[in-house]
């Protein structure tokens, strides 16, 4: 997992990324977004990321994907301050907190 520090002038957002591609492309797309973001669950991630390590995600992303075939979708809001998580049954991706 790649962390910015605040203090080196990166503005941190917080993102929610959801993609659907083709079998062949699952593995790839999954390694590629769990170096930027923590893992929810299937097709689902989530985590703070700075603006360059959200275009590098893209540029990544859209390397690996038919255009004609497979989506990507993010949520980005400035801040996690104003979100909120709830979770119904299990929780198929815990975030590991480390102290």
């Amino acid at each position: 997992m790649v962390k910015i520090l605040y203090g080196l002038g990166a503005c941190l957002m917080f993102v929610v990324l959801v993609y659907d591609v083709g079998e062949k492309r699952v593995a790839r797309a999954l390694k590629t977004c769990r170096k930027y973001l923590n893992w929810v669950q299937n097709s689902v991630f989530e985590g703070e990321i700075s603006e360059v390590n959200l275009k590098k995600l893209k540029a990544e992303m859209t390397k690996i994907m038919n255009m004609s075939e497979d989506s990507v979708i993010i949520y980005t809001w400035r801040t996690q301050r104003y979100s909120s998580r709830e979770i119904l049954g299990i929780e198929k991706g815990p975030i590991d907190l480390f102290v």
